[in-house]
């Protein structure tokens, strides 16, 4: 055994060695990842390789087989959840990162974590936990802060699953304006770094951040081609809008369905960031990526065309008065239990039983219900409520 491991190891430096002369200058390399606790057998994978196979084996990666997208409690099969759309920005970011000779593996670990840390009902559950989260004097709960939580804190029974830097800072700052001219990566990040910014945004909610390397502007950029034109897809499927009502000053330059713009969006992405194939100067004058300027006007015209005929569309929405009763009796229920375990000298129990006694320390009675509730799936969270005496929202079917 010992043997194979020498061998597998050597096999790994060759690919270290290659990458070196594969990937494009300013492009992160295995051998830089970082992790907060250097790992006792780093076997033969290389760095964000591994990233990604942790991501993957987690249990909140499992989750994401039931967690709403935009649309809740549709009686649709073809209706986009969170895992296609996680698997969508993946594989937009990794053809990316391709042509432009940045590190696959990288991108594939943040683009699998990114969303990791959504709530029950995506974005609408998002608010209302935030609600809660600020009654009970957390800070306003953020999907991407939570999915570093998850990540590092709460998996594995609070041991976290020792991430490098490069992928818990792509998740981190994955959340954020994609049609600007241009995102330049914040280099030189270190953990403490990474802390701070999680206090500051924690702090403020509206602070923007930028990702600490090339490949998490991809993933961020790549996060929006995943989901614009495919939210049109699925209103179009459940009679929400008609192709024809698609801005036209829009479908002009990036087509009327979702394959035509990905296509479009994906290679203007690649030909208006060529430079990165060549350059060499870490925070210099072409350390950047961002859509051309006609691409990124349109692209910004369509979101706000997605906000008022889409996410805020009253038509498409469940009972969200009723789902937020719900969310209010489940954390409730959830913070009672913590705080009654801890009462009788048994921390966690039911809920978060065996997590390490660091967890328990570092974390208060909220943020222990915040994370049980942050983790749940809609079916599970539907379930707890109406065992708990609520009354969801039915699934239903929208007429067509």
């Amino acid at each position: 055994m010992e043997e194979r491991a020498r061998r597998l190891a050597a096999l790994r430096d060759e690919l270290n060695a290659e990458e070196d002369r594969r990937l494009a200058p300013l492009a992160a390399r295995h051998t830089q990842g970082l992790r907060r606790h250097p790992d006792q057998r780093p076997g033969h994978r290389q760095n964000y390789a591994q990233d990604a196979d942790r991501i993957l084996h987690s249990k909140a990666y499992s989750r994401y087989i039931d967690k709403t997208q935009v649309f809740s409690l549709i009686d649709n099969d073809h209706i986009t959840h969170r895992v296609l759309h996680v698997q969508l920005v993946a594989r937009i970011a990794r053809t990316v990162g391709r042509f432009l000779r940045l590190n696959e593996d990288l991108i594939e670990a943040i683009a699998l974590g990114h969303d990791i840390g959504h709530p029950p009902f995506g974005h609408e559950g998002e608010r209302i936990l935030g609600e809660l989260c600020r009654q009970h004097g957390l800070p306003l709960f953020q999907h991407n802060l939570q999915g570093v939580q998850f990540l590092e804190n709460f998996e594995r029974k609070g041991r976290g699953w020792n991430l490098t830097l490069q992928t818990l800072d792509g998740i981190l700052c994955h959340d954020g304006e994609s049609h600007l001219p241009r995102l330049a990566p914040c280099r030189g990040k270190d953990f403490a770094a990474l802390d701070d910014e999680i206090r500051r945004k924690e702090q403020e909610p509206l602070l923007p951040l930028r990702p600490l390397t090339l490949e998490g502007c991809v993933v961020r950029l790549a996060d929006t081609i995943g989901y614009i034109g495919r939210d049109i897809e699925d209103a179009i499927e459940l009679g929400l809008i008609t192709r024809d009502e698609l801005p036209a000053d829009c479908t002009r330059l990036l087509g009327n369905s979702n394959g035509a713009m990905v296509y479009t969006l994906v290679s203007d992405l690649i030909d208006h960031n060529r430079h990165l194939r060549e350059s060499d100067s870490p925070g210099g004058a072409d350390d950047w990526l961002g859509f051309s300027p006609d691409i990124a006007a349109a692209m910004l015209h369509l979101k706000k065309f997605n906000y008022e005929r889409i996410y805020h569309n009253p038509a498409f929405k469940p009972d969200f008065n009723r789902i937020r009763i719900c969310y209010q009796v489940v954390f409730a229920h959830c913070l009672a239990q913590v705080e009654n375990s801890m009462g009788q000298g048994q921390p966690g129990a039911p809920l978060l039983d065996n997590m390490t006694a660091d967890y328990y320390r570092r974390h208060t009675p909220a943020a222990q219900a915040r994370d049980y509730v942050a983790g749940m799936t809609d079916a599970f969270f539907l379930r707890q409520a109406a065992e708990l005496g609520c009354e969801p929202p039915e699934r239903r079917c929208l007429p067509r």
